[in-house]
């Protein structure tokens, strides 16, 4: 649970006045042993610290934080940014404010340029970002600028960014090829891969731990050459049909990115939905029915509420000159199908 900000807080949840929370805070007599132990007790399970919530009180203007996501159709970048808005209660006590500034992620010359804009105007920058030289230099030219950065769900490691949120996008790739390899068997065939760009850090890593896992433990599959989508569902949809219509032998489909509509369509309208294991990633709206009508087999998750809290509450940790506590902020990787589905 996040941490309350204010002594009111704190006093409401111990069911005592303020003013016998600040005596307990600074150790004042006149105030019942079960008293001091129920305030304390109530300061332990929000993990309140007081210092640093005087300190953003008594600060004259709101940090700024700005999330630079991508434009477009993606449910999971969607979910994120509603997380976010959510939050908007949290943020205000903490005088955070968070804006969503999209823009085409894979464009390297046009996310590099938005990253420039920020330069000296933000105090924090999350960023889905490509992994491309002219946007670790803008990376950089933040971090100058005194700006704290956090990369989201895709890495720019070579950069100065302070910290990455995401999950660990080799291993989520070596999952998906473990779950390709034993759910076909011992059929031979082709496998698919639709990315939305391997120039995204996240899908070239997920690319490459899906194919160590094949090309070591089952080599009776070949797998075709990555075609790359942008996460746009008539482009991948128009990239799926032409893969199926020129390989007659595909038993296994990864899909990397976003775009998982058009993905799925092809395969619907091609006749051939459950012939072939299917997966792709994160629990939206549309893999949802996907996994429950049999078209997907298994998604790989990420929690996107947890993403998004993670990303704020680094930014703030790093602008407060504060630890950051990886075992909370760590990403984990679930495996969800029909049978699972929360």
């Amino acid at each position: 649970m996040d941490a309350p900000l204010t002594l009111r807080d704190i006093a409401r949840q111990a069911g005592v006045s303020l003013a016998t929370v600040d005596r307990v805070l600074h150790n004042r007599p006149g105030v019942r042993p079960d008293t001091v132990r129920r305030v304390k007790e109530a300061m332990e399970r929000s993990a309140f610290q007081p210092h640093a919530a005087a300190s953003e009180l008594a600060r004259a203007r709101s940090r700024r934080f700005v999330f630079v996501m991508p434009s477009g159709v993606n449910l999971f970048m969607q979910q994120i940014q509603t997380h976010l808005g959510e939050m908007a209660s949290w943020l205000s006590a903490r005088r955070l404010a968070v804006e969503m500034l999209e823009t085409d992620v894979f464009d390297p010359a046009i996310l590099s340029a938005r990253l420039e804009e920020l330069v000296g105007q933000v105090d924090g920058v999350a960023v889905v970002a490509l992994d491309h030289p002219s946007v670790r230099a803008a990376i950089n030219d933040l971090v100058d600028g005194g700006a704290k950065v956090v990369t989201l769900v895709s890495d720019v490691p070579s950069s100065r960014r302070h910290h990455y949120v995401g999950i660990d996008n080799i291993a989520a790739g070596r999952t998906a090829g473990a779950l390709v390899g034993r759910f076909v068997g011992g059929r031979q065939g082709s496998v698919a891969i639709v990315a939305g760009s391997q120039a995204l850090r996240d899908h070239a890593e997920r690319i490459f731990g899906f194919n160590q896992v094949l090309s070591s433990e089952y080599r009776h599959l070949k797998v075709l050459p990555v075609v790359e989508g942008h996460d746009e569902d008539d482009r991948s949809e128009r990239l799926m049909a032409r893969l199926l219509q020129e390989h007659r032998d595909i038993v296994g489909l990864y899909n990397v990115g976003a775009g998982t509509s058009g993905v799925a369509k092809a395969l619907i309208d091609s006749g051939r939905a459950g012939e072939m294991m299917f997966v792709g990633h994160d629990v939206t709206v549309l893999t949802r029915k996907l996994l429950l009508n049999g078209v997907m087999d298994a998604a790989i998750s990420q929690n996107p509420g947890h993403e998004a809290r993670a990303a704020v509450r680094v930014l703030l940790a790093l602008a407060r000159g504060e630890p950051i506590l990886s075992e909370q902020e760590t990403i984990r990787i679930d495996i969800v199908m029909r049978d699972n589905l929360p």
